[in-house]
């Protein structure tokens, strides 16, 4: 066999490997196609991601070792290509990485189509981290390969990120801000946040900075590092919405005052969108200028905003014919003029 190798000259050679990569490449989608018509039929999609993730790279392998045995044979006739053997050796290790990325991709979206029980932002934000390391640790093992001074590398790199830290402070701040949000999940992309300063729905939670879409459909980016220095209020969180209103009746129905407050608690009690294992309150609260003001507390169970509306509004019509069935009146603002003689 080895007496047949030698004796074809490097275009015969070149010609045989890539008939044989040509058969191993399509070997391999055969096979790859069979392993796929398999898991398919599975539940777990996550075997799909990654056969999806290592063909591309498996197949670019095939074709790098035709290339590389390819430049082999012509090496002894053109000096320069030794020069070139010695630095593609370490193109395995670049599509070595390049699907190892891919894996970590496949994962990424595996997780973000089924329910995990764990955050999108937070698979988005550790998937890219794992990427990062992955990339720099191999960075590293090329440098050192290639002859350079890892040590030296990283003391250049200690110096050079203590620079760099001090001219992208702001930068850093609105980094490691966008981490403490993934840590501490104050909210969450598609939360409705609220602050003195702005308010809308989180769209995308980013390394540098968070989008928000007002409710008059403005986008708004506001740096990570704000979040750390005012607070926030998640509505979108709340288990309860809450009635609270202040009913006046006129001072001539003083006498029906206990009645109707007892009236309006027993109506709350028995609404069925009434949450009554939260506060529930119905007392007389103040003499006003104009009328004897009623406070009505409660909390809904629903907490969608039109609903919460619609039951609001059911409440207080039901408050309003409390009021005239005990032959009492809503109270508005009047003034009485007494002349003395």
């Amino acid at each position: 066999m080895n007496e047949f190798l030698q004796n074809l000259t490097p275009y015969q050679t070149v010609g045989i490997l890539f008939a044989v990569a040509f058969i191993a490449h399509v070997v391999l989608g055969f096979i790859l196609k069979q392993i796929i018509a398999h898991t398919s039929k599975t539940e777990n999609k996550l075997d799909d991601h990654l056969i999806d993730a290592i063909s591309p790279p498996l197949k670019v392998l095939i074709w790098f070792g035709w290339i590389y045995f390819s430049t082999n044979a012509f090496k002894g006739q053109i000096e320069a290509l030794s020069k070139v053997v010695e630095y593609i050796d370490i193109t395995p290790i670049f599509i070595i990485t390049w699907g190892v990325v891919r894996v970590v991709s496949g994962v990424e979206s595996y997780m973000l189509e089924s329910s995990t029980g764990v955050e999108n932002d937070s698979i988005r934000l550790f998937s890219r981290l794992i990427k990062i390391l992955i990339i720099i640790a191999i960075a590293l093992g090329i440098a050192q390969y290639l002859g350079f001074s890892i040590s030296s590398l990283l003391t250049f790199g200690g110096v050079g990120g203590i620079v760099m830290g001090f001219a992208a402070k702001d930068m850093l701040s609105n980094i490691f801000g966008g981490l403490m949000i993934q840590m501490d999940k104050p909210f969450s992309t598609g939360d409705w946040i609220r602050s003195t300063k702005f308010e809308g729905v989180v769209e995308k939670i980013g390394w540098r900075m968070t989008r928000i879409r007002t409710f008059s459909k403005n986008p708004v980016y506001i740096p990570n590092s704000i979040f750390a220095t005012i607070p926030i209020e998640t509505p979108s969180r709340m288990t309860n919405r809450r009635i609270k209103e202040i009913i006046g009746i006129r001072y001539d129905d003083i006498k029906q005052l206990p009645a109707i407050t007892n009236a309006i608690e027993q109506m709350l009690k028995e609404h069925k969108d009434v949450d009554r294992s939260q506060a529930l309150r119905v007392y007389f609260n103040h003499f006003n200028a104009s009328s004897l003001d009623i406070t009505v507390y409660a909390f809904t169970t629903t907490v969608d905003k039109t609903t919460y509306q619609k039951v609001k509004g059911e409440i207080l019509l039901n408050i309003a014919n409390i009021i005239a069935k005990n032959k009492a009146e809503i109270a508005y603002p009047t003034q009485t003029l007494h002349i003395q003689k």
